[in-house]
């Protein structure tokens, strides 16, 4: 007897619906799985076997086939365990029930209970999206799955219980999500500018940054402040939209990053990682490609801490998705493409002894040295940060001050104010923030009064500016003064926006 059931498979960050198809026949005793299964979805075989005995079922003696449909997909995890062993159940005559609109995610332990598994978001995304109504989970993804709306959640303890369930002898009560988003999912930092002394120029151009999404590179001596002050970015940026959530939520699902008791991911991420990374490992990979770095941090900040040690490769593969907001990984058996809108956080040592220009200790760098220390972040990299902010050596005086700094909530309420300007004024469009405005939104945008203009002018001519770095002290004007309210661009917007270039140091 053939028996059909309807699962999922997770492909980038989208899922597709697989069938699982259960055969019967005459013949002697064999488990086989085909439809390009990886190794987790081959040792199902023993899972089911045991989780079907010791949930007092019978296993069929007889030859099994089953087919994860289409077969040139691939197949990979353990979550199609439970919908294998409803398939077996179903073609040996122990379970009859319609699963015509129904589909079945789940890893089973031997004993038939089912574990908690990754990537169970999309795959309920994509049920409800192809119409299928009802969906079994295990209990424990059960707020995760309640995310997406207009779609039936049975969480399931065991295997026993969901054949009772089916068989209409004992019903498994449906999931209804008490999710307050508001009041119960409120992001707690460990960072805040209120801790941070002195660096008032630096906290300035990290409220810039954040107010218009902008990139910035922080460069000062050891010591001085820079890796706090880039952890505690996330604490200005306006909280994530429930949209926003579940994009973060899909992507940390799907690399098994999501932690069981947390459904939803509440803060924006803040992702480090070490300049030994690969290439791999920053944009997203593998043989079948996973996320990256550059996704992790996606509508959050990726910060990269001792800039010019990464790899020359790992840092111009950076160019790409900060202009696209979309990173795409090839490989030979397809393309698949992640979202990559992040704020790019960078932070560098004036010299590879760092205390270049430091008034109280001295460099025994030479200028070569040093000429060469810079020369490893390419020019076409450094045309796409709007931002470059010293971060100096801080005073005793500073560091011993009663008075507290200015906190983040403060910050971010004048962050969200302007954020909030400029989503009224991109309303229509898919854009954001400034940042992402093309050279057309520019000029519709960017309303400069004849003396900042002339402003412009003089400083492109003295500073040799490129085109590109024109349209990025513009979008910078344009954000200071949304943080002002004020509709025009301002002599002093434009100012402030100029003292933000790149300045070479040799």
């Amino acid at each position: 007897m053939l028996a059909k059931v309807k699962s999922a498979a997770v492909v980038g960050l989208e899922g597709a619906v697989v069938e699982v198809e259960v055969d019967l026949s005459p013949g002697l005793p064999s488990f086989t799985i085909v439809g390009l299964p990886d190794k987790a979805v081959q040792e199902a075989r023993e899972r089911v076997r045991s989780a079907i005995r010791n949930s007092y079922y019978k296993f069929p003696n007889r030859r099994i086939t089953v087919n994860l449909a289409p077969a040139d997909l691939k197949k990979e995890g353990p979550a199609y365990d439970l919908p294998i062993a409803i398939g077996i159940l179903m073609s040996s005559g122990q379970l009859n029930a319609d699963l015509t609109h129904s589909i079945f995610l789940g890893e089973l332990s031997l004993d038939g209970k089912l574990r908690h598994t990754h990537g169970v978001l999309p795959m309920v995304a994509l049920a409800r999206d192809k119409g299928l109504s009802t969906i079994f989970v295990p209990l424990d993804n059960a707020k995760e799955a309640s995310l997406i709306d207009n779609i039936h959640i049975f969480p399931t303890e065991s295997l026993a219980q969901l054949v009772v369930h089916l068989q209409g002898e004992v019903d498994i009560p449906e999931y209804h999500s008490e999710l307050n988003w508001e009041q119960e999912f409120r992001p707690s930092y460990a960072f805040d500018l209120t801790y941070i002394k002195g660096q008032e120029h630096a906290k300035r151009a990290l409220e810039i940054a954040a107010a218009g999404r902008h990139n910035i590179l922080m460069c000062g001596p050891p010591g001085s402040g820079k890796t706090m002050l880039a952890r505690s970015l996330p604490s200005i940026l306006p909280l994530l939209t429930m949209e926003e959530a579940i994009e973060v939520t899909k992507i940390y699902s799907v690399n098994g990053l999501l932690p069981q008791d947390t459904p939803i991911i509440v803060e924006r991420p803040f992702r480090s990682p070490h300049y030994t990374i690969s290439h791999a490992g920053l944009v997203g990979g593998g043989q079948w490609p996973r996320p990256g770095e550059i996704s992790l941090g996606h509508h959050g900040v990726l910060f990269l801490d001792e800039f010019p040690e990464f790899g020359h490769i790992t840092l111009e593969s950076l160019r790409q998705p900060i202009e696209d907001r979309t990173i795409t990984v090839s490989r030979a058996r397809g393309s698949v493409t992640f979202p990559a809108s992040f704020m790019l956080v960078a932070a560098m040592n004036p010299c590879p002894c760092g205390y270049y220009g430091d008034p109280f200790k001295e460099c025994k760098c030479s200028s070569g040295e040093i000429s060469r220390y810079h020369k490893r972040i390419s020019g076409p990299l450094l045309d796409r940060i709007d931002i470059f902010v010293d971060v100096p050596h801080i005073d005793y005086e500073k560091l011993t001050e009663d008075k507290p700094g200015e906190s983040s909530d403060k910050v971010r309420a004048r962050v969200k104010a302007a954020h909030e300007i400029q989503l009224a004024r991109f309303r229509g469009t898919k854009l954001r923030c400034n940042a992402d405005m093309t050279p057309k939104e520019v000029k519709e945008s960017c309303t400069v009064e004849p003396a900042a203009q002339s402003l412009l002018r003089a400083a492109m001519k003295q500073l040799h500016l490129t085109g590109r770095a024109f349209h990025r002290i513009l979008k910078l004007s344009r954000t200071i003064a949304d943080l002002e309210h004020s509709d025009i661009i301002k002599t002093h917007h434009m100012a402030e926006a100029l003292q933000y270039r790149h300045k070479e140091i040799i």
